[in-house]
């Protein structure tokens, strides 16, 4: 067959698309009899474990070697548990434990889990340092803010996610976490020299690269110390000189989203894709709103169009191509091994209850910190309690279904507990906005539930006011706690639904018996 005839084959193998629907669309099974090389699944694809092992095992009668991927990150962000919230605790909490076992323990059983759905690859873990505390879009999914505390747990995770056989991503190379504005929406700067670089960001990129992570998530980043015109995820000195020839990179390089407007923007979708490909990318992640057939054969085409042209040397996507399969290869051989894949093997169909990671709910009560302030109340508390949960714009990376809070787990435990959350159009434009959060408390105990309080003015503003007249009050910070505050404040370093219940026991005086210790070794 001349080059030609294999183009189409050849630029579909490079493709990771997003779809519609928690089966098989007939589209993505034409593609994959046609030499698609993957799909990204996301919270729309996800019901329960048996319907995602169900939907695994559609792809592979088309094509056994299929990439299934998912942007799981085990935290805040979370897609295959997304509409109960994670089970697990999130990097920022296994970083503020600091015990790099118990990351790779969390990894190990969330790899477990997926690899018995039929997933093989995870766009996890998060290895940005998470050095500017104002970051809309990283924050509690980073590990830290040190980077050989991110390096140490970015290391653990990938070991934990690789011994179940599903292949770790670090990601967002070369990092994403010294920056204030979202990819999502425009082009960071990160503003920083070489040295500065390799001082920080690229710390837990050496140490996972060093971990034997199978592949890295470019990140839309505008890098002026290698390029000054390219994000990253479109430059050859990032990609190619940096990250393959200066950290001896050799797996998988998978884009962000390629339909982000860090990229978008400028070169639109299908040139961001070829100049992608052209750089060094070896695999095109496509989320977001095209999740569409159309979307797919654009994509196609021009990488088809581009190698004709020469602006994608034909080598270089056989390269890439070699790559996807080589990956593909590894997962299915390594699951094998391991025997994962037993929900997938088993009868797809059947219903299977919601899963919650023993493991991770371990790992959640282990990462809550408490402070006591001069007029603290006593945990737990004594009567039934009122919440107040201020609700910040949500970070777009954080499903819209995705459930957070103490109220819901703390009217569990203590049933009568009553809850109400606010947002910015509910408070921001009064005067005094501490009285509809006080008028439904009464004397009752008082639960303040925050996330990064330090980035929201409406809520610090709103938090001074109330505790001015209830300084007993309980302050649950489920973000980044820079601002310290209440009669007693908890820190559960993120908002996954293992925290929330790790605050409400707290809150309950609930005493949970600790699980028997797991061997980290696979």
């Amino acid at each position: 067959m001349s080059i030609h005839g294999e183009l189409p084959e050849l630029a579909a193998a490079v493709l990771q698309p997003g779809f519609v629907g928690t089966s098989a669309p007939d589209w993505v099974r034409r593609w994959l009899a046609a030499g698609l090389g993957g799909v990204a699944l996301f919270a729309r694809n996800v019901e329960s474990p048996a319907q995602v092992a169900a939907l695994t095992a559609q792809l592979r009668s088309e094509y056994p070697d299929v990439i299934v991927a998912i942007d799981e990150e085990a935290g805040d962000v979370t897609r295959f548990e997304s509409r109960h919230g994670s089970s697990r605790p999130g990097n920022l909490a296994l970083g503020a434990v600091d015990d790099a076992e118990l990351t790779e323990l969390v990894a190990r059983d969330l790899g477990r889990e997926l690899a018995d759905a039929g997933i093989t690859l995870d766009y996890a873990p998060d290895a940005d340092v998470n050095s500017n505390p104002r970051n809309p879009v990283i924050g509690v999914r980073a590990f830290g803010a040190e980077p050989h505390l991110v390096a140490r747990h970015t290391s653990a995770f990938i070991r934990g996610l690789q011994s179940a056989g599903v292949a770790g991503c670090a990601k967002h190379f070369p990092g994403h976490g010294d920056t204030a504005v979202d990819s999502h929406h425009d082009v960071p700067l990160i503003a920083r020299s070489e040295a500065e670089l390799a001082e920080c960001e690229l710390v837990p990129f050496r140490a996972a690269i060093a971990a034997g992570a199978r592949s890295v998530m470019t990140g839309h980043l505008l890098v002026p110390a290698y390029d000054p015109e390219l994000p990253a995820t479109l430059s050859p000195r990032i990609l190619t000189g940096l990250l393959r020839e200066e950290l001896g990179f050799d797996g998988l390089i998978v884009t962000d989203g390629i339909e982000m407007q860090g990229v978008r923007r400028r070169f639109g979708l299908e040139g961001a894709a070829v100049r992608a490909i052209a750089a060094g990318v070896d695999a095109i992640c496509v989320g977001g709103d095209h999740a569409d057939e159309q979307t797919a054969i654009r994509l196609r085409d021009a990488i088809v169009a581009a190698v004709r042209s020469g602006e994608i040397p034909e080598e270089r996507l056989r390269d890439a191509v070699r790559r996807v399969r080589e990956l593909a290869a590894w997962t299915t051989r390594t699951q094998v091994a391991t025997g994962a894949r037993a929900i997938a093997d088993a009868a797809a169909g059947a219903e299977v209850a919601v899963l919650g990671s023993t493991v991770g709910f371990a790992a959640a009560r282990r990462a809550v910190r408490i402070t006591r302030g001069p007029q603290g109340p006593s945990l737990p508390v004594a009567g039934i309690p009122h919440v107040v949960e201020f609700a910040p714009p949500r970070n777009i990376a954080i499903g819209s279904e995705t459930p957070w809070g103490v109220g819901h787990p703390l009217s569990e435990l203590l049933p009568g507990t009553t809850a109400v959350r606010f947002e910015a159009g509910d408070l921001e434009p009064l005067a005094d906005p501490s009285v509809p959060v006080l008028a439904g408390a009464g004397e009752r105990p008082l639960v303040l539930v925050v996330r990064d309080v330090h980035r929201h003015p409406w809520i610090e503003r709103t938090l001074a006011g109330v505790l001015a007249v209830r300084p007993d009050a309980i302050v649950v910070e489920m973000g980044i706690p820079v601002t310290v505050t209440g009669g007693v404040h908890i820190a559960t370093h993120g908002a996954t639904r293992a925290l929330g219940r790790a605050a409400a026991e707290i809150i309950a005086g609930v005493d949970v018996p600790e699980p028997a210790p797991q061997p980290v070794a696979a």
